[in-house]
């Protein structure tokens, strides 16, 4: 089994390049899982950790991918499944760790149906929010020529760069994007798209801290104070 797992890891860390999607943050979202799983009942606690582990795999792929095409989601269940194949997981493991896989992202229209797939869904949301979430948010700002904060109409916004001109829509162009409209999208509806009673609990902290960091911003930026 540790083989096995050591084995999954080395196929992540070879697949993730992105640093706001990369190892880190996988296990953030491990240890995070494992936590929520331990507050429910019935859970099957390797099929959350694969899950996990593997849930990003196809990251890099989408990110690299300008139309806004590819589902990195729906890419990486496909790549999961043919992974825990190969190393032997029996086909209940492998069918629930890709449905979690396939349903664990914000924009989209995949529900998570499972204990597994909605803690999975979860503790990935939680990992883009609070201090961790900013940080990230600006890793990706810093890697793809994001601006520090841009001042327009969401409306628009989510009309030009969103797949479908939809709020859940994925982001088309990721060069213009900035952490404070991810924050308008995205990140202030997290809490209320959770499933489990103890994420709820977390998020409602780190979105408060959230909304305090980017409220100061916008004064700085525009010469309030």
């Amino acid at each position: 089994m540790d083989e096995r797992i050591e084995r999954i890891k080395e196929i992540v860390r070879e697949k993730l390049s992105s640093s706001a999607h990369d190892l880190e943050h996988t296990f953030r979202v491990f240890k995070l899982a494992r936590m929520l799983a331990k507050e429910e009942e019935d859970v099957n606690m390797e099929v959350v950790e694969l899950a996990s582990l593997l849930h990003d795999i196809a990251r890099v792929r989408e990110d690299s991918d300008k139309t806004g095409e590819t589902n990195h989601a729906k890419l990486g269940a496909v790549w999961a499944e043919k992974i825990l194949t190969e190393l032997g997981y029996p086909d209940e493991i492998v069918k629930n760790v890709k449905h979690c896989i396939e349903t664990h992202r914000y924009r989209g229209d995949s529900i998570p149906k499972t204990k597994e797939a909605k803690i999975l869904f979860d503790a990935d949301k939680l990992d883009a929010i609070g201090a961790v979430g900013i940080a990230r948010a600006y890793m990706i700002a810093g890697e793809r020529g994001e601006r520090i904060y841009l001042d327009e109409d969401i409306n628009e916004y989510i009309k030009n760069n969103l797949v479908n001109g939809k709020i859940n829509g994925r982001i088309k162009d990721i060069s213009k994007h900035a952490p404070n409209i991810e924050f308008e999208t995205k990140f202030k509806y997290i809490p209320d798209r959770l499933f489990t009673e103890k994420a709820k609990e977390i998020a409602k902290e780190r979105i408060a801290f959230m909304e305090l960091f980017f409220e100061r911003l916008r004064k700085e930026i525009l010469g309030e104070q």
